[in-house]
């Protein structure tokens, strides 16, 4: 493992580390911010996991996380989306390939030889992360779009391993929308009640675990209708009895814009849950609806 970047951020340092990955069979990078109390004991863990298109440097350049993560007292784990390198299969657009992982294991060729972010996020980093940082094996998870859905996924697959979850814009169903088919149709086959598996509005139904999903979600986001349909969620939570918040907020777009708006609230909602013994409720403050939007 060797350390890339090393800078000093909100009395920390947000470093960039690039590791061998076993499980994916090619070089990563992921990011470490380490706030100042890491210097005197071990602290839980959020991972972060990004969208389309994004590698580790999105979320640490942009949400302005840093800050909130050391006034709580929180490490925050952002790995990228999707195995990198000559290699690596790709595929020509923005949502299949490199920096689409999905986080999800692929089954079919020429996918599956390096497509296993599921088994990344879920076991192979957080492995490293507790060997090799000042860091308990308190864990919550959050992401954006893609990684939205991957966080919600991981949750609902792993009972007990995570103290908490939230979303900002998750791809929900994405058995159901233009982006997922794509994904799960290369990466999975043609099967669909495969596809099952990695569809948050499905694992809800039988989660082993009523953990409280928190979901934000920015009504004039331009992918609303089409590609996040947060309502199905939403209607597969009420009917299973599984506490969901769905905070729709109106003027916000998908972009950085809005997460560097509310991650402060998703960070103070991840350290009540990590910080204390029982899994945090759904419930948290709402902090103004009104806001501006921009561009990615």
């Amino acid at each position: 493992m060797q350390r890339i970047e090393h800078r000093a951020c909100s009395g920390g340092w947000q470093d960039v580390y690039r590791h061998d990955s076993k499980v994916l069979d090619c070089a990563m990078n992921f990011a470490v911010y380490l706030p100042p109390q890491a210097q005197e004991r071990r602290l839980p863990v959020l991972y972060w996991l990004s969208g389309l298109t994004c590698s580790e440097q999105n979320f640490i350049t942009k949400a302005g996380a840093q800050r909130y993560a050391a006034e709580h007292g929180v490490v925050i784990v952002a790995p990228d989306t999707s195995p990198r390198g000559d290699g690596v299969a790709d595929a020509d657009g923005y949502d299949l390939g490199k920096g689409a992982g999905f986080y999800l294991n692929a089954t079919r060729e020429p996918w599956a030889a390096h497509y296993r972010m599921y088994d990344y996020v879920v076991e192979e980093l957080p492995a490293l992360v507790e060997a090799d940082f000042p860091v308990t094996d308190a864990r919550a998870v959050s992401g954006h779009s893609m990684g939205g859905h991957g966080a919600l996924v991981v949750a609902l697959r792993n009972p007990g391993r995570y103290r908490s979850v939230s979303a900002f814009s998750p791809i929900v169903a994405p058995s159901k929308v233009p982006w997922g088919e794509k994904a799960f149709s290369a990466y999975l086959g043609d099967d669909r009640e495969a596809w099952k598996a990695w569809d948050a509005s499905e694992l809800v139904k039988t989660a082993q675990e009523k953990l409280p999903l928190l979901v934000d979600q920015g009504g004039d986001d331009e992918f609303l209708d089409a590609q996040l349909r947060p309502q199905l969620l939403q209607a597969a939570a009420v009917a299973a009895g599984h506490p969901l918040q769905l905070r729709m907020r109106p003027g916000y777009d998908h972009s950085y814009y809005f997460i560097a708006s509310f991650i402060g609230e998703h960070i103070a909602h991840h350290a009540a849950a990590l910080h204390g013994e029982a899994k945090v409720h759904a419930g948290v403050a709402h902090g103004r609806h009104d806001g501006c939007s921009g561009g990615h």
